[in-house]
């Protein structure tokens, strides 16, 4: 197989390279577009995933959660009773937010003191993250005002009965950057690997050189892996430059494993070029390949969690998101860069990658003929 698979890797390397303008789309449009939209990129959340943590089982404290779960943007999935059990809902981002409603609540708000309610949110996505303390805000707000009320017409004191913590998991200063610097290697991998490699079959359709290689003894699944190995080593490449770029100018670190993200990366890399190949094994010429994977690019991008969370979308296009290999690799991503979790927090993700992976690289050698027919 080694003998076989050699000639067509060095053939692919050398058709993709030989070009410097080539070479310049390969790794310099990659990294510079990361760069420009890291700078460029700075940005209503309902069906927040919320857990409470209420250790004072108190009618004050019942109150202030159904205040929480009436309006409509907490939705309550989990019910917590001990502290232990936070760092793990935040880690696997089971949840968005935590309240934590510690003892003594009601008894503080019925003795004229200050009573404190934590706020601990999934910091990874700023910008939800801010939203969702805006709400928590406007709802603490209003039943502030009502014991305030209570309060004074009893001839209290006038401090505000109840205080808030708010704490940000994974982004204490809530820096967007944190956020789209680490997603815009997953755009641009993504975009790498199905426009480049997308092409590749149906280009020896187009200039005759598929016929040379029908009259080789190589086989379907060993071609496939032929134009697929080469675009994976130069996708590490980027990547690497990526990443030296975010640390270096972004101050972006990676708190988990450096090994872990490269090993699940190839997963990623894997998926990609295997959708990029079934469409190019799909298409007669190369525009048609082109205009196909730029119709797929769109949809990838926005159905992700990139822009826009996924549960805050229909049903039905949640469902599609999971044959989407960036919304896997995004949680990998941000799992291990900003929360430094390993794989026990994204096993899921990580099983779901290998069968898009696998699923793509079949597909695409199944279609792969070696007749003209």
């Amino acid at each position: 197989m080694i003998g076989r698979l050699k000639p067509m890797l060095i053939k692919e390397f050398l058709q993709m390279l030989r070009d410097p303008r080539m070479r310049v789309v390969v790794f310099g449009f990659p990294v510079i577009q990361m760069m420009i939209m890291a700078f460029a990129l700075t940005t209503d959340v309902t069906d927040i995933r919320t857990a409470i943590l209420d250790m004072d089982r108190s009618s004050a404290s019942r109150e202030l959660t159904n205040r929480f779960t009436a309006g409509g943007y907490f939705s309550l999935t989990r019910v917590l009773t001990s502290h232990s059990d936070v760092a793990p809902l935040l880690d696997e981002g089971e949840v968005s937010v935590v309240i934590s409603i510690p003892p003594g609540f009601e008894q503080d708000i019925h003795s004229g003191k200050q009573a404190s309610v934590q706020i601990l949110t999934d910091g990874t996505d700023s910008n939800t993250s801010a939203i969702i303390m805006g709400y928590v805000n406007g709802i603490i707000g209003p039943y502030n005002q009502a014991l305030l009320a209570q309060r004074l017409s009893a001839g209290g004191i006038q401090a505000a009965p109840v205080e808030l913590v708010s704490r940000a998991w994974f982004n204490p200063n809530q820096e967007s950057k944190h956020y789209f610097v680490p997603a815009l290697i997953a755009v641009m991998l993504l975009i790498f690997s199905i426009l480049l490699t997308s092409i590749g079959i149906v280009r020896e359709k187009e200039i005759g050189t598929i016929e040379q290689v029908m009259v080789t003894p190589i086989r379907r699944m060993e071609y496939i892996l032929g134009k697929t190995i080469p675009y994976i080593i130069t996708g590490y490449i980027t990547m690497t430059m990526m990443l030296g770029i975010a640390m270096l100018v972004f101050d972006i670190r990676i708190q988990g494993s450096l090994l872990l993200l490269y090993a699940l990366t190839g997963i990623y890399l894997c998926g990609n070029l295997g959708l990029a190949l079934l469409i190019s094994a799909s298409a007669q010429t190369q525009q048609q390949a082109l205009l196909t994977a730029f119709l797929i690019l769109m949809p990838c991008v926005l159905l992700s969690g990139f822009m826009f969370p996924i549960k805050n979308m229909p049903e039905s296009v949640q469902y599609a998101t999971y044959a989407n290999p960036m919304r896997w690799y995004l949680e990998i991503l941000r799992g291990v860069v900003m929360k430094g979790v390993g794989l026990n927090a994204l096993w899921h993700a990580v099983v779901a990658q290998l069968i898009l992976a696998v699923s793509f690289i079949a597909l695409a050698a199944s279609r792969v003929k070696k007749t003209l027919a």
